[in-house]
């Protein structure tokens, strides 16, 4: 596994307006990359926060089995009539992740809802209420994937991208806190640094996949 890359930020769709400003979008061939990587034809694949379709999208067109969870209903529909298979993105709220009718999956993708330290709003309910800080945002994540442990099976890979933040003089190692968190449920493996042609838009050129197998 390459520890670093080098990657373009480059999209060969373009969201419809109404997104544009909330494109937060990892290429095509981050995808690309790391289910060459990890997963075979016929794989089951497995976004938890499936957002505007990008893991699902890619996966189809390699020929693994897309499955996501997604709580935004107007994307849900947006990435469901770009999939072959549209009844496999659930709309739905990740934290009850175990409630759903999902596969065993065998690899899973995603990049989760941002929050700083200073952020308010929760980013589980879309940014659409109230949290309840930064430390239970992580606790989340942690439950979160304690429950998708349990639907994956033993070798598994899961990868997460995220970035650490800098935003107006205040940083928040988001990414490091992430795979401390996740750690705690998974085996972390490793990360892979991703260098980006344009800015991240964190502060930053660059973001991480922190890699985890399931025990």
């Amino acid at each position: 596994m390459r520890t670093c890359l080098q990657l373009e930020k480059a999209f060969k769709e373009e969201l419809p307006p109404a997104f544009q400003h909330d494109d937060v979008r990892y290429p095509e061939s981050l995808v690309r990359h790391f289910l060459q990587e990890f997963t075979q034809a016929g794989d089951v694949v497995f976004d938890p926060f499936a957002g505007y379709g990008t893991t699902l999208i890619v996966a189809e067109a390699m020929g693994r089995i897309p499955f996501g969870l997604e709580l935004d209903e107007a994307k849900v529909n947006y990435v469901r009539a770009r999939l072959r298979q549209p009844q496999n993105l659930i709309h739905g709220d990740t934290r009850r992740l175990l409630a759903y009718d999902l596969p065993e999956f065998d690899f899973s993708l995603t990049s989760p809802p941002y929050m700083s330290r200073d952020d308010e709003e929760d980013p589980f309910t879309n940014y659409t209420a109230k949290g309840r800080g930064y430390r239970a945002y992580l606790r989340d994540i942690r439950s979160i994937y304690g429950q998708l442990r349990q639907g994956m099976k033993r070798g598994g890979t899961v990868v997460i991208e995220a970035s650490n933040l800098k935003i107006e003089g205040t940083l928040t190692t988001l990414a490091w806190d992430i795979a401390r968190e996740v750690s705690e449920v998974l085996r972390f493996e490793g990360e892979v640094v991703v260098g980006w042609d344009k800015a991240y838009g964190y502060g930053y050129d660059h973001s991480y996949c922190l890699v985890f197998s399931a025990l």
